[in-house]
């Protein structure tokens, strides 16, 4: 009984490995090269480690939106950068950029919100900053994780009404659900 279930776990580890590595061999190289240059200058991660976890599982559902490897690492990397620095959950981030601008960092709306997190641009103003540029991806997360964290305080940590806030649709939860669906379905 014990030989059998030596050999049938030896067997597994085989398979295992066989399948582990097989699967290595299909990664895109490009994909890989971006993956590593991202990871040791990958600032806003515990360690290496979680780095590489992170970046890989957020970057097969990116590439749906953004072709470009190095681009989608790039850009994995800010908004990782901005969400954590404001002491959000990275993938609501993601999840509220899918909806408002499908990444596109030059997508302004009909009423003039501009950038991948469609920032109004009277915040600008309100703050002192005319001149800061909404369509700079960076300056657009930093403004977008900061309004978005305002907002979460606001609402007392209920998600769904700080993204009804976000959107300027506070009392209906028609912007919520589709960021909360697309949380659960593409980035959690």
């Amino acid at each position: 009984m014990i030989r059998k279930a030596i050999t049938t776990l030896g067997f597994g580890l085989i398979c295992c490995s066989a399948i582990a590595q097989n699967s290595a061999k299909e990664v895109d190289p490009e994909l890989r090269l971006a993956l590593r240059e991202a990871i040791t200058q990958a600032d806003s991660f515990a360690d290496r480690f979680d780095a590489e976890v992170w970046l890989m599982s957020k970057s097969q559902p990116l590439s749906r939106y953004i072709k470009d490897p190095k681009r989608r690492m790039h850009v994995l990397k800010a908004v990782h950068r901005e969400a954590i620095r404001a002491e959000l959950r990275p993938e609501i981030v993601l999840a509220v950029i899918q909806i408002e601008s499908a990444f596109n960092p030059y997508a302004v709306s009909r009423v003039g919100a501009q950038g991948m997190m469609q920032v109004m641009p009277f915040w600008k103003k309100e703050i002192g900053r005319p001149d800061d540029n909404l369509i700079d991806m960076d300056t657009n997360l930093r403004y977008g994780c900061t309004i978005l964290k305002h907002y979460i305080k606001k609402a007392k940590g209920n998600l769904a009404n700080a993204l009804a806030y976000y959107n300027g649709s506070y009392g209906r939860h028609t912007y919520s659900s589709k960021v909360l669906d697309a949380w659960a379905s593409r980035w959690r």
